[in-house]
Order: C-alpha cells, then sequence, then structure tokens
C-alpha cells in the first residue's frame, strides 16, 4: 500500500480535540507552513494564504464566530452551537484558510483567456492546501476538523487579526490532541463513483 495512501487514511474529522499535542508550537507551524507552501496552484500562483493561531488566540477565534453566530440562531436553539464553538476552541490552535483575491486578479489580468476560470482554480488550491494540512498534522497524530463560517464571522476575525483587505476567507481548521476516536467509515459502491476504461 501507497504511504500516501495510508497517510490519507489517517485524514479523518475530529471533534474531541485537547491541547496535548506532542509537537511544539514552533514545529507545528512549520509542518502547517511546509504543507502549504508545497500545494500545487494554478500556474503557480501561490494564491493560498493562512493565519496560524495557537492558545488564547485561537480561542478567539471560536469566541468571535460563536458572538456573531449567536445573532442569527435563535436563543432557544443556541445550546449546540455553543457547545461545538468550546469543543474547537478547546483545541490546541486553528487554521484560518485564505486566497488572496489580488493575486487572483492578477492572473485575470495577465491571462484574460482564462479569466473567468481563475475564481474557480483559486477554490482548487485552497481545497488542496486544507488537504495537505490536514494530512500532515493527522500524519503527526493531530486531529483536526474542516469548518466553513464564512461570510458569517470574516469581518470580525479580519478585524481582529488584521487580516489584508485582498484575503478572502475559505474555512477555519481547529486542531489539537484527539480526544477520542473514529468511528468506522463507509464508502459508497464504486460503481456510482468511478468509470475506467481502456485496460
Amino acid at each position: 500500500m501507497s504511504h500516501v495512501i495510508e497517510q490519507l487514511r489517517t485524514r479523518r474529522t475530529q471533534y474531541a480535540l485537547g491541547k496535548n499535542v506532542t509537537l511544539s508550537a514552533d514545529e507545528t507551524e512549520a509542518l502547517i507552513k511546509e504543507a502549504i507552501r508545497l500545494s500545487p496552484s494554478a500556474f503557480n500562483s501561490q494564491s493560498s494564504r493562512a493565519v496560524i493561531l495557537f492558545g488564547a488566540e485561537s480561542e478567539k477565534v471560536w469566541s468571535l464566530i460563536g458572538a456573531e453566530l449567536r445573532q442569527i440562531v435563535p436563543a432557544e436553539a443556541f445550546a449546540p452551537t455553543e457547545a461545538k464553538m468550546k469543543s474547537f476552541a478547546a483545541g490546541a490552535g486553528t487554521v484560518l484558510f485564505y486566497e488572496d483575491q489580488d493575486t487572483v486578479k492578477g492572473l485575470q489580468e495577465n491571462f484574460p483567456l482564462y479569466a473567468e476560470a481563475f475564481p474557480g482554480f483559486s477554490q482548487h488550491s485552497a481545497g488542496m492546501a486544507q488537504l495537505a494540512v490536514w494530512t500532515a498534522l493527522a500524519e503527526k497524530g493531530i486531529g483536526a476538523s474542516l469548518q466553513h463560517y464564512s461570510p458569517i464571522a470574516d469581518a470580525a476575525l479580519a478585524k481582529a487579526f488584521n487580516i489584508p483587505a485582498s484575503w478572502k476567507l475559505q474555512a477555519q481548521m481547529p486542531f489539537g490532541s484527539n480526544e477520542a476516536g473514529f468511528a468506522a467509515k463507509d464508502f459508497i459502491d464504486d460503481s456510482k463513483r468511478f468509470v475506467t476504461l481502456g485496460k
């Protein structure tokens, strides 16, 4: 079995996060940066950006998102949402994934034939960067999940962390120690998913 496939098998959604990560913050930061650095992008545009937060700064992310959600989720139904925010804040850190829209616009201007496609290409780059980071963390025994609280908290996070105006938030990844196991993962039948020809 391919080592890459084995690494992909370890990448699972973990909601039960803790702060008992064996890697240091510096080592974790370096791992995340390298995973993003090595991720492919259209025309090698390297449009992906990330804000890597630890400790109280990570907890602030989920406090801010929770505050925004409290304004739109009915009070009587907010308890599950609040519990989810607390579970994310219980981890060791959070990665905020962004795509630089100035980079995307530059590609559109320089390659007008593909102008309409570049926003989609940017999304592809974002997804690959997210998978690369998630898999790299999992390979080191660090749990994570991918969240999408955009555009709900974009402005609050941008203000709190001084995010450049050209960066567009794509996803949030809380990470930490695995404080629970994983259930078996089911897969749909291959016949519904794949077509192979010519072999």
